[in-house]
């Protein structure tokens, strides 16, 4: 049977202050990967917080970077698959968003940039980074993983496009604000049962700027909609066996992506 199990790891980032925030994740992961572990993820930008004013400071290229070299350790001596969240890289006079994907011999398979930059309610992320050019679909040991960050979350486009490519199950890593929870709830539950997929909801804890609060609420939910685990602690972890049969059969009885149609051309009267 094709199973995987996974943790998703909550956490609150110190802001602007990657060594401190390394130093909790090497403390976190000790904490809550489990022998069984075959993936482990992080939130979006866990190294420095969401303050984007911190992000340049932070930026590393792909071909020198502290965090790579830190995570490919965690990978080998866990031997453990890592999803990274992201961190800020820079490549010539560009930034991005970046979710690194190791494998368990501690290897860098492949990068997703960003596609959407979220520039509202005094959030500057469009100031600093570039958009990544395209989604990325990552199989890691036979199960094909969609990969998103934060406000991405807000274009079901995204996901469509993973799953009529054959995504197994989808992800999103974010650092999303207390003050819009029933957006989160909403939509990542609306990705999953709209996909017919399993999906990791999974952002970051604790205090942001000027007073507010990351919403702290990572959640694995299941092919139906059904919270399979949650967690609001400060710091914390979300963890599941998921049975990809499971979700194959209730696809078969419920063909929903089959009924998709080629185009919908909106007649306009």
């Amino acid at each position: 049977m094709k199973k995987i199990n996974v943790t998703a790891i909550q956490m609150s980032s110190a802001l602007g202050d990657k060594e401190k925030n390394i130093q909790t994740v090497a403390r976190l992961f000790n904490q809550f990967i489990k022998p069984e572990t075959d993936i482990i993820f992080l939130p979006e930008v866990w190294t420095v917080g969401w303050a984007c004013e911190y992000f340049v400071n932070s930026a590393e290229s792909l071909d020198n970077s502290q965090v790579i070299n830190f995570l490919s350790e965690q990978a080998k001596n866990y031997n453990v698959n890592i999803i990274g969240g992201s961190f800020i890289t820079k490549k010539g006079d560009k930034y991005y968003n970046t979710c690194p994907v190791i494998n368990r011999k501690g290897e860098l398979i492949t990068c997703y940039n960003k596609c959407h930059l979220f520039s509202y309610y005094g959030d500057t992320e469009g100031t600093y980074i570039t958009e990544g050019n395209n989604p990325v679909m990552v199989n890691i040991e036979g199960i094909k993983i969609g990969l998103s960050i934060c406000y991405d979350i807000r274009f079901p486009e995204i996901y469509r496009a993973y799953a009529l490519k054959g995504a197994d199950m989808l992800v999103n890593m974010a650092a999303w604000p207390l003050s819009r929870e029933i957006h989160w709830t909403s939509l990542t539950h609306a990705r999953a049962v709209e996909n017919q997929s399993y999906f990791i909801a999974l952002t970051q804890s604790g205090m942001l700027k000027d007073g507010n609060m990351n919403l702290g609420k990572s959640t694995i939910i299941d092919y139906k909609g059904e919270n399979l685990d949650e967690t609001t602690d400060l710091e914390g972890a979300i963890n599941a066996e998921l049975n990809f049969d499971d979700e194959y059969d209730f696809r078969h009885k419920c063909t929903v992506l089959k009924d998709i149609h080629n185009d919908y051309n909106v007649e306009v009267v």
